[in-house]
């Protein structure tokens, strides 16, 4: 019998599961719609990520919903090692693709002149080799020594110290280098370059904020009002850059914090954990599937310029159907009208057989 709890998180897991496919589906569109976006090498990283939670989004969201349905074991062991193979290898490799988007975009913000020159598609496709061979080593390490089943901590199928027992102080160091390499190395990359991103865009923000302001200074018969509206603009920019980078590296530490935390104390507590944190924080880790969308892509210009002209394609096309339906029965009408009127009986169908 499922209680309060697990039917609050029922609902959120299938919130997230909706809510991630819609998105990254929309991201992916654009993707394909897009030649301009194709042609960008960070591109490339959200197409990876975009797969990356697409695939965790139908394999292991709904075997973790339907393990709090149930309150139990979804499936068979082998399908179950499967799941629990995708759950270590997605989550490793869109962790280090979002290291690689920073990455990037500090080399495109401190090096601008010379970006082209320093990263281009060959470059993406070796970084994206890398994710796919880190975590493909983690993830079939771990099926091969069993260590991944049906966790009912997280209710989900993944790493399961209860399968590892026998390993003991091998599972613990593996988990412990897993994390370290994924989760830590990512925040650390996260936090080094996104923090050099914004030291260089608030000296930009500086040096314009100077020249406005030595022009608003020359300009002395400037209305007050105007002067302000500079004012305001200056502490608007300043406001956007800290508010982009701390989405970034927020929504990473949000996300997945809880869940490594809670990883690392399963190991070394020899007491039980509160199920309903492990499956929050579970759900924590699959929320992230859902807000890359909108971090990454669907709110820069570029996608949401892309989004408007689908739509409109699509409004327009919608449209034209039915303008050109309701012509053909506009016409059929006035057919049927003249040859009443000219005493014409209109063409009956026969019965069959006849």
């Amino acid at each position: 019998m499922m209680d309060a709890a697990d039917i609050v998180a029922s609902v959120l897991v299938l919130g997230i599961i909706v809510v991630s496919l819609l998105s990254n589906v929309v991201v992916l569109i654009c993707f394909m719609y897009s030649p301009e976006i194709r042609k960008q090498v960070p591109g490339l990283f959200i197409l990876n990520l975009t797969f990356c939670n697409l695939l965790l989004s139908v394999s292991n969201m709904p075997l973790t919903l339907i393990g709090l349905i149930t309150t139990g074991h979804p499936g068979g062991s082998g399908f179950c090692q499967i799941v629990g193979f995708l759950d270590t290898f997605l989550t490793t490799n869109s962790m280090l693709t979002m290291a690689a988007l920073s990455i990037d975009r500090w080399v495109a913000v401190v090096f601008p002149l010379s970006y082209h020159s320093r990263i281009r598609h060959r470059d993406a496709v070796i970084a994206l080799g890398y994710t796919w061979i880190h975590s493909l080593c983690f993830s079939t390490v771990a099926t091969c020594r069993s260590w991944v089943g049906y966790n009912h901590l997280y209710a989900s199928c993944t790493l399961c110290s209860v399968r590892a027992k026998g390993a003991g102080t091998q599972f613990i160091i593996f988990t412990v280098v897993l994390h370290s390499l994924t989760f830590l190395l990512t925040l650390i990359v996260l936090c080094v370059t996104y923090l050099k991103v914004l030291k260089v865009a608030r000296f930009h923000c500086k040096r314009i904020d100077v020249i406005t302001m030595q022009t608003l200074v020359l300009l002395v018969d400037i209305h007050p009002s105007v002067r302000q509206k500079c004012l305001d603009e200056q502490k608007q920019r300043r406001q956007r850059a800290t508010k982009k980078i701390s989405t970034f590296i927020g929504t990473f530490v949000v996300c997945f914090t809880p869940y490594v935390i809670t990883r690392i104390v399963e190991l070394v507590t020899p007491g039980p954990i509160n199920p309903h944190w492990g499956v929050l924080s579970k759900c924590l880790a699959y929320s992230k599937a859902a807000s890359d969308p909108f971090v990454y892509s669907l709110l820069r210009h570029q996608y949401r310029k892309t989004c408007s002209l689908l739509a409109n394609k699509v409004l327009k096309r919608s449209t034209f159907n039915s303008s050109s339906l309701r012509i053909e029965n506009n016409a059929r009408r006035s057919d049927n009208s003249s040859n009443a009127t000219n005493g014409v009986q209109p063409p009956t169908e026969k019965p069959l057989g006849q």
